[in-house]
């Protein structure tokens, strides 16, 4: 018999017995030997920046040991994945995800975090400076829920080591909402409606009080109570905003002919 046919003979043996000695801790063994195969390839992808092959295999790695360690860890990798490939859909959706059939996990502050990230990053971006683009236009959802998942991760790990950075961009989103409202108050004045732009102003004054907006805040509310015919209360506004901002200019006091809207005499 040749030795090649021998050689395979063993090996069959030896795979056969080696079969009924293992238990089912051994058959463990091997399949979190698998994973972290797929595993170690995810990785390798991921820090090379080949972010496609990498959330292949961490999506595959989940699909088929999906109760390894491996497999955990596999899911907080996989979102920073999607956000370097731009998918901030999916990048949300793994995080909720994760959140929810991992609860209590340690991680659960980067899962926040990352959250906030993904939605914050259509606030800010170097296109919007190179072409000038004013996104105090645009509606502020996006902004709202990154703040909201930004005041979580705050609320729930004060000492996390992301909640820092999370502070910082709470001020900024803070700052884009007061911007937007100021927005509509502006697009209400223009067109006459004076109590809603009064309203408008009201409201951005008691929810962002101290943002960078407020002394156009404060000069929206002025010019609105003397449409309405309240110049107690524009006057109110009028030193308010004397006080607080003493560098800003004060609108001129209104034309005596310049009588309320409402006014038909």
């Amino acid at each position: 018999m040749p030795k090649s046919c021998i050689r395979l003979i063993v090996c069959i043996l030896s795979a056969a017995l080696a079969g009924c000695f293992f238990g089912k801790d051994d058959e463990s063994e091997v399949t979190l030997s698998g994973a972290q195969q797929f595993y170690d390839r995810a990785s390798t992808a991921l820090k090379s920046g080949d972010y496609n092959n990498a959330i292949a295999y961490y999506e595959v790695l989940e699909a088929r040991y999906p109760f390894s360690n491996q497999a955990r860890q596999g899911q907080l990798d996989l979102i920073y994945a999607y956000y370097k490939d731009r998918q901030p859909e999916a990048v949300i959706d793994a995080t909720q995800q994760f959140e929810r059939e991992n609860p209590t996990h340690p991680r659960v502050d980067y899962t926040l975090y990352m959250r906030g990230m993904a939605l914050f990053s259509g606030e800010k971006g170097y296109f919007h400076e190179l072409f000038n683009v004013d996104i105090s236009k645009r509606p502020p959802k996006d902004a709202r829920n990154s703040y909201a998942a930004f005041a979580e991760l705050v609320r729930r790990f004060p000492n996390s080591r992301y909640a820092p950075d999370a502070r910082q961009r709470m001020q900024f989103l803070r700052n884009r909402v007061a911007e937007h409202e100021n927005h509509i108050a502006r697009y209400y004045l223009a067109r006459g409606a004076y109590a809603a732009a009064l309203s408008r102003a009201n409201y951005t004054l008691q929810v962002f009080d101290g943002a960078p907006t407020t002394p156009e805040t404060l000069q929206i509310m002025i010019k609105s109570y003397r449409k309405l015919g309240m110049y107690d209360l524009a006057e109110d506004s009028e030193r308010v905003l004397a006080q607080s901002f003493p560098e800003v200019e004060v609108l001129p006091a209104p034309d005596p002919e310049d009588d309320p809207w409402y006014k038909f005499w």
